[in-house]
């Protein structure tokens, strides 16, 4: 027998090894033993027990995993001998029969001990914890139901779970020829690329991201490589969105729609079959590639359009104040300035050079830096300090003027420049070619011939698979849905953030690869408080979502791709999400056409809220709708009403109208309507630090603007949660800053009891309509700003006047001997006055009003403060401390004032 030398055989201890042409192994029922036939190259052939003889070489398992190659399911083997690397003798457990096979046709792979370790332990503890708590008898299903799958995981190392149990994200080799039959932009096609290059990743998918088309386009790359995938959430309805649009494409027919057992007969009930008819012919990957690198580039300027768009209106919105305020402090309209030629950056500089002339003269070094800066010969423009004012207002307007004429000159060129290149042919050629390719692909690999039913698919899974590549399932029953010992290619979990770690590492336990889909800036999911200890920190259960968990545990190996062309809201509701929670990383597509997106309406003060309920708004609100006209309007996705807490939800249902939907803001997190009313209930005397957080919290607020796409509502009580500073804080001053002053309403019902609460106080209202952005980012300090004005108009007042964030070091000599070297290191730290006061003719500084808010408790400031009280008290500059807690501003502001008025003095 020629073998190369690698197997010998021995009978009856004689080698017969030279003198076969072939043997076998095989079963022997008469005398029920392992038989050895020899073949000889006569034709004669005999056999033995195989006892009796000795194969070399052999190589024994025990404790491993069996496949046939190509197959998906694996079976358990008690033990296994391979005998001379031809045929391998194998028995499972719990089973005295031995199965012969053929070494070529199956693998075998280890089993690793992850189930036996601590952390696979926690998770079971986990879920027997919860089996044992839950209620009522259909959640104890589910959970038991958990359990069991849990039993049925395999421990193999190529699984997901086996990477996220050790911490070990594998690297993938890089794949090539990406298809988008469902569109693409430039976040979407990094995501669908980066999401071959490991065996775990992560997309994140804020709001009107595109995360559906994301994992559409990546389960057609999945599928076109002859792979599988399940599409998995928390629950079965969060993977609708990707049923219905592969319905729309005519690709339903290769999605298996399993989950409970319901859901497993309804659609073998009603499975889609393949459609009849030819394809179109498919397009060549080389034409599809060549499309895609043109379209590339494209995508980018598709970007930049966006962002210059957003920052021209940004800009417009700026330039508005600022023209507002001149008017309103009788600046009239500045000179222009074309004739310097200053671009944006060079106007900001030149604006910053006079600021720090401030009122001194200009000297020969001021002449020769205001001619080599800015090409300056003749400064008499800027001879004295009335003049050099008028140069910076006319200086601010241009910065804008010539910033704006800068970007629309940009935006044009790269409108210019997607026409000249055609992107919108290119985008669809690329998607119609894709889609074609694809079911090209899919007309000659997806095969038509068996038919399954919820009984016999899982016993022939490898074929269901083949016919059924996408699997749609929750994460609590996937196990259950596919076939014993199946180990998928792939798994999506979607909604991530909200997916707990347990059922959720189920999906990691059948799959090879893990693609994550979520934001961590939406709700988490909210699991029961266990009191399980953790083996380490990011398996944590309690605490974390299987997203974060994930994030927490790879750090830096798992391959992050967040999505940021947003298309659903108003820019001008996005922008605000976008700021306080995304870093300004999100790009809107939609466009501002200057519509009425934002409305705030102000309750009156008082304790309108009544166990986590709160009539006034609803009352406030109603009256809004009243008056308002433009709410008569058809919408195809209607206006909704959310708030934080049952009980309002509960009150709106009476009191709103029925085109309302109603809901929680944690149940309305993945919908969306046309307008969104959120009512934070709140009012300021039950506003505890708990409450405050609860309402307050980041993602809650995230979700709540998020879910409107043409008009966002707040509804609030008047300061309720202005002192915790906190993010509907922010949203109450974005919505002051950009909506239209006739979308903003305060305290439209108003009670005669309201004059019992001792929150009332309507005497601040028309300071607060007065106070203005463009005086501080701080309200404290517009406040105050607003109430030197006040004071300053009256007539004892009037020879006074006042500038805000001076240098203290332009009011304070650092020549004086009585300063120490670390108060004179703190004036050259270009620290600064809140307000200084002046007498208007002069310019002699009088007095300093420091604004003290919440920063003030921390020891650095407290120092600074210090410092800042030594040094104008040796300077001989009278200060006016005024902490945001306190009351009666006014009175001792004008208290202040009065040691400089002519009666003081006469006195």
């Amino acid at each position: 027998m020629d073998t190369g030398h690698i197997v010998s055989i021995c009978v009856n201890g004689e080698d017969k090894t030279r003198q076969i042409s072939d043997w076998e192994i095989w079963w022997g029922d008469k005398k029920n033993e392992l038989m050895l036939t020899c073949h000889f190259p006569s034709g004669k052939s005999y056999f033995r027990p195989l006892n009796e003889c000795k194969i070399t070489p052999i190589r024994e398992f025990q404790g491993t995993f069996i496949t046939k190659k190509g197959s998906v399911v694996l079976s358990a083997v008690d033990k296994a001998v391979v005998y001379g690397e031809k045929y391998a003798v194998v028995q499972y457990p719990g089973n005295q029969k031995v199965y012969i096979m053929n070494v070529d046709g199956i693998e075998f792979f280890p089993t690793t001990t992850i189930k036996d370790e601590a952390i696979f332990r926690y998770f079971v503890s986990v879920a027997k914890a919860r089996e044992e708590q839950a209620k009522p008898q259909d959640k104890k299903q589910i959970a038991e139901n958990v359990l069991h799958q849990l039993e049925r995981v395999l421990p193999h190392a190529d699984t997901a779970l086996h990477a996220y149990c050790t911490g070990r994200n594998r690297p993938q080799e890089r794949a090539e020829n990406f298809i988008y039959p469902f569109g693409i932009n430039e976040s979407q096609l990094r995501a669908v690329e980066q999401a071959f290059t490991s065996q775990i990743s992560l997309i994140e998918g804020p709001p009107g991201t595109g995360k559906t088309q994301t994992i559409l386009n990546i389960i057609a790359n999945i599928v076109l490589r002859g792979k599988n995938v399940a599409i998995l959430s928390n629950n079965n309805a969060a993977v609708e969105n990707v049923y219905e649009k592969l319905g729309k494409a005519g690709l339903d027919y290769l999605v298996a729609k399993l989950g409970n057992a319901e859901n497993r007969k309804d659609f073998f009930a009603g499975a889609p079959a393949i459609p009849s008819g030819d394809p179109a012919p498919a397009p060549a990957m080389h034409r599809i590639q060549a499309v895609l690198q043109q379209l590339k580039q494209s995508l980018h300027t598709r970007n930049a359009v966006a962002r210059l768009q957003a920052e021209i209106d940004e800009l417009t919105i700026e330039r508005g104040y600022l023209r507002q305020w001149q008017e309103e402090n009788g600046v009239e309209a500045p000179a222009p300035l074309d004739k310097y030629k200053l671009s944006p950056r060079k106007t900001a500089d030149l604006l910053a050079y006079l600021a720090h002339l401030a009122e001194r003269r200009i000297r020969l070094k001021d002449r020769i830096e205001l001619l080599l800066d800015f090409w300056i010969l003749r400064t008499k423009p800027f001879g004295d300090w009335e003049k050099r004012k008028s140069v910076i207002y006319a200086l601010q307007l241009h910065y804008y003027d010539t910033a704006l004429q800068e970007k629309d000159s940009a935006l044009t060129a790269y409108r210019e420049k997607l026409k000249r290149g055609n992107f919108d042919a290119l985008l669809d050629d690329l998607t119609t070619c894709s889609m074609t390719h694809l079911k090209c692909y899919l007309h000659q690999h997806i095969p038509n011939q068996e038919t399954f039913d919820s009984e016999n698919y899982r016993k022939n899974f490898d074929a269901f698979l083949k016919r059924y590549p996408i699997i749609g399932s929750s994460t609590h029953s996937v196990v259950n849905s596919i076939g014993r010992g199946a180990i998928l290619d792939y798994v999506i979990i979607d909604e991530a953030s909200q997916q707990d770690i347990v059922p959720g590492i189920l999906a990691l336990g059948c799959s090879r690869n893990l693609i994550i889909v979520g934001d961590r800036k939406q709700l988490p999911h909210i699991p029961a408080n266990l009191g399980i200890v953790p083996p380490a920190e990011f398996y944590d259960c309690d605490k974390y979502s299987l997203l974060d968990s994930c994030v927490g545990i790879f750090n830096d190996s798992i391959p992050t791709t967040l999505l940021k062309e947003h298309y659903r809201c108003h820019p001008k509701i996005i922008q605000f999400c976008n700021q306080q929670f995304y870093d300004n990383q999100l790009i809107p597509m939609t466009q501002d056409s200057g519509e009425k997106a934002l409305k705030l309406l102000v309750t009156a003060k008082g304790n309108h809220t009544r166990s986590y309920s709160n009539r006034r708004e609803l009352d406030s609100l109603l009256e809004t709708l009243k008056c308002d006209r433009e709410n008569e309007w058809d919408s195809e996705n209607g206006r909704g009403f959310i708030a934080p807490y049952n009980a309002q939800v509960s009150l709106s249902r009476t009191h709103l109208p029925a085109d309302f939907v109603k809901d929680t803001v944690h149940k309305f997190q993945g919908r969306e309507c046309d307008e969104i009313v959120f009512s934070t209930v709140l009012d300021k005397k039950r506003s505890s630090q708990r409450g405050l957080s609860f309402v307050d919290d980041p993602h809650l607020v995230n979700v709540a603007v998020s879910r409107a796409k043409n008009r966002f509502t707040l509804v609030t009580g008047d300061d309720v949660f202005a002192t915790n500073n906190g993010h509907i804080a922010a949203l109450v001053r974005y919505i002051e800053y950009y909506a239209d002053e006739t979308q903003i309403h305060r305290a439209l019902v108003v009670s005669a009891f309201d004059l019992l609460y001792k929150e009332y106080d309507q005497s601040l209202e028309r300071l607060n309509t007065r106070l203005r952005p463009s005086d501080s980012r701080f309200k404290s300090e517009q406040i105050v700003a607003q109430i030197l004005r006040d004071v300053l108009s009256q007539e004892p007042y009037r020879a006074m006047t006042f500038h805000s964030q001076i240098a203290l070091i332009q009011l304070a000599s650092s020549a004086n001997t009585a300063l120490t070297e670390r108060e004179r290191d703190f004036m050259r730290n270009r620290a600064s006055c809140d307000f200084v006061l002046y007498f208007r003719v002069g310019k002699t500084p009088l007095g300093v009003i420091e604004v003290d808010g919440g920063c003030h408790d921390t020891v650095r400031q407290t120092e600074r403060d210090a410092l800042k009280d030594s040094i104008l008290k040796k300077s001989e500059i009278p200060l006016l401390r005024l902490q945001t807690v306190e009351s009666h501003i006014e009175k001792k502001v004008a208290e202040f004032l009065t040691q400089w008025t002519s009666n003081a003095r006469t006195v």
